[in-house]
C-alpha cells in the first residue's frame, strides 16, 4: 500500500483547489456557513447552514433514479479537473460539496454497491493511514447518495461533537479482551455501539459479530447502519449508529412542518446539515431529538442486539 503522510493530503488539496473552481468555492464558503449550537439530551449538536449540501440532502437514491444518472462516482464520469490517491482498491478524491475543512470522498475503484460487510479492515487501515482523519460510512439507505458504488468519506477528527462526548457518557461494557471491546454508550441524544481495538483482525471480528446481530429491513441489502471510525495513539475506535428509518417525517412533511434533512453519519455524530435557509432558521433542539428518535434505535432496542453478541 502506498503510504501517506499528513503533507501528501495537504499538498493533494492545494493542488486541487488550485485548479478546480468548484471545490475552491464550496471550501472557502465554509469561512463563512452560518453554525448554531444546541443542547439536545445532554449532548451537543451543531446545526450547519450549507447550501452547496442539497446535491447530497435531496438525492434521488430509488433504483430508477440511479438507473438514469451516471455514477458521479466512477472515473469515467468525474470531472476531467479531479485527481485522486491510489490506495488499494480505492481511490482518495477530495469532496467538492465539502461539511468538514478537509473532507475526502474514498470510492472503490470498482463499481459496486455500497456494502460495509467484508470491508471493516479497509476502514480500519484507512483510518491509520489518514492520520487526524474521522472516517466515516453511511448505509445505502442511510444518507449515502451514491448507494450504487461502495465510497468511506473523511473528515477532520474532533469536528463532530459525538467523537467527544461517548469517551465520558455512560459506557456499559458488553465484551472486553486484551485486544478488543464492546460498548453500548447511552445517555447521549441517541445511543450507540463503541469498538475499541488495537488490531485490525480484532475489530473486525467483533464489527461483523455486531453486524449479524442487526435486522435487515426486507427487500433492503444489509441492515440500516452508519459507522464512524479513527484511529489515535495505537488504538482504533469505531462507532455503530444502527438506524430504524432512512429519513424523518419531517422530509416529507408540507408547508411549515417540512425540515430537509436527510441524517447519514455527520448527523449521527452531532453536526446537523441543513441546505436550507429557512431550516437553519427554524431548527430546535426539539426538532433534532424527534429526528434522533425516529431514526435510531433506542437504548431498549440496543440492548436486545446486545444479548445476541454476548
Amino acid at each position: 500500500m502506498m503510504e501517506i503522510s499528513e503533507n501528501t493530503i495537504k499538498d493533494f488539496f492545494e493542488r486541487q483547489l488550485a485548479v478546480w473552481d468548484t471545490a475552491r468555492n464550496n471550501f472557502a464558503a465554509l469561512n463563512g456557513v452560518k453554525v448554531k449550537s444546541l443542547t439536545v439530551g445532554g449532548s451537543e449538536v451543531k446545526v450547519q447552514f450549507n447550501p452547496a449540501r442539497i446535491v447530497s440532502s435531496a438525492a434521488k437514491v430509488d433504483a430508477k433514479s440511479l438507473k438514469e444518472r451516471k455514477c458521479f462516482l466512477c472515473e469515467a464520469n468525474r470531472p476531467a479537473v479531479q485527481e485522486g490517491i491510489e490506495w488499494g482498491d480505492y481511490t482518495i478524491l477530495i469532496n467538492p460539496f465539502p461539511i468538514f475543512p478537509r473532507h475526502l470522498t474514498i470510492p472503490c475503484r470498482d463499481h459496486v454497491d455500497q456494502r460495509i460487510h467484508g470491508r471493516m479492515a479497509d476502514m480500519m487501515r484507512l483510518a491509520e493511514v489518514l492520520q487526524g482523519y474521522t472516517l466515516f460510512y453511511n448505509g445505502p439507505k442511510c444518507g449515502a447518495s451514491a448507494p450504487d458504488h461502495m465510497h468511506f468519506q473523511a473528515g477532520n477528527s474532533g469536528f463532530m461533537p459525538m467523537e467527544k462526548e461517548v469517551e465520558s457518557a455512560t459506557q456499559r461494557t458488553i465484551f472486553s479482551d486484551n485486544a478488543v471491546s464492546l460498548m453500548l454508550v447511552s445517555g447521549l441524544s441517541h445511543p450507540c455501539l463503541m469498538i475499541k481495538a488495537s488490531a485490525v483482525d480484532a475489530g473486525e471480528e467483533l464489527f461483523e459479530k455486531v453486524f449479524a446481530a442487526l435486522d435487515i429491513p426486507e427487500g433492503e441489502p444489509e441492515p440500516m447502519l452508519n459507522v464512524l471510525c479513527s484511529f489515535d495513539a495505537g488504538v482504533w475506535t469505531i462507532l455503530v449508529f444502527p438506524r430504524k428509518k432512512h429519513r424523518p417525517d419531517c422530509y416529507f412533511a408540507e408547508g411549515d412542518d417540512n425540515i430537509l434533512i436527510s441524517p447519514a453519519s455527520v448527523d449521527m455524530g452531532g453536526v446537523f446539515i441543513t441546505p436550507l435557509e429557512k431550516d437553519f432558521d427554524k431548527i430546535t433542539a426539539a426538532d433534532v431529538q424527534k429526528i434522533y428518535d425516529e431514526c435510531c434505535l433506542s437504548d431498549d432496542q440496543l440492548n436486545e442486539i446486545v444479548k445476541q453478541i454476548i
